[in-house]
């Protein structure tokens, strides 16, 4: 998905110029202690240099220590811009807190209330207008994305970003009184790990793999 697909672009405009602050800010810090706030393996090449591995979108890759650049591990290939500042922005705000289990609505999340509307049209309505009624088509669009089912609604799955950070969505399939709805929802530790508006970043990126794999099918 190309930046000017991402709904609140501007979000991710703001994300990209802070880069260098990022990466300066984060080399201030041990990476002992990056390591245990965000679940990432580090591995030293001297005392002054390493990197450190952990899972996007289930991908293994490869974050440089001190210099912050980031790799697919198996590729070998740079990330994407938009996936090398949601790491950034990851390893800066995380605090290691523990998942609650306990899933909130975008609304919910710092600040989320005011564009809680907006992310569910690019998202909730975006999965509706796209499954419609299609319960098994979007089981297996989730599955074949990795996703694990969870008892909640009509058919739910879990899909885990990084380490600390999974987003769950949920189907409401309806009836002859009630459309079809969705809605993603997130751990109520998210606050802990990325700024709210990279979170709307993330749910539409999810939103996009799965029609994007609907229609694949």
């Amino acid at each position: 998905m190309s930046d000017s697909e991402i709904p609140g672009g501007e979000d991710f405009d703001r994300f990209a110029r802070r880069v260098n602050e990022l990466k300066d800010a984060l080399s201030q810090k041990k990476p002992s202690y990056l390591a245990a706030a965000t679940s990432a393996e580090f591995r030293p090449r001297d005392s002054d240099e390493g990197e450190f591995s952990l899972l996007l979108w289930g991908n293994e890759v490869c974050l440089s220590y001190p210099g912050f650049s980031a790799q697919d591990r198996r590729t070998g290939n740079l990330l994407s811009q938009m996936d090398l500042v949601l790491l950034l922005y990851y390893f800066n705000t995380s605090d290691g807190t523990a998942k609650t289990g306990r899933w909130i609505s975008f609304s919910e999340l710092p600040d989320g209330k005011f564009y809680n509307q907006a992310f569910q049209g690019y998202t909730g309505q975006r999965l509706a207008l796209s499954f419609r009624d299609d319960m098994a088509t979007f089981e297996h669009a989730a599955t074949s994305l990795g996703g694990t089912p969870f008892p909640l609604g009509s058919a739910s799955f879990t899909f885990k970003v990084l380490p600390h950070i999974s987003l769950l969505v949920v189907f409401w399939q309806g009836d002859e009184d009630f459309p079809s709805s969705f809605q993603i929802l997130f751990d109520a530790s998210s606050g802990h790990y990325l700024p709210t508006d990279a979170y709307a970043i993330i749910g539409s990126m999810l939103t996009s793999r799965l029609i994007k794999a609907k229609n694949h099918l």
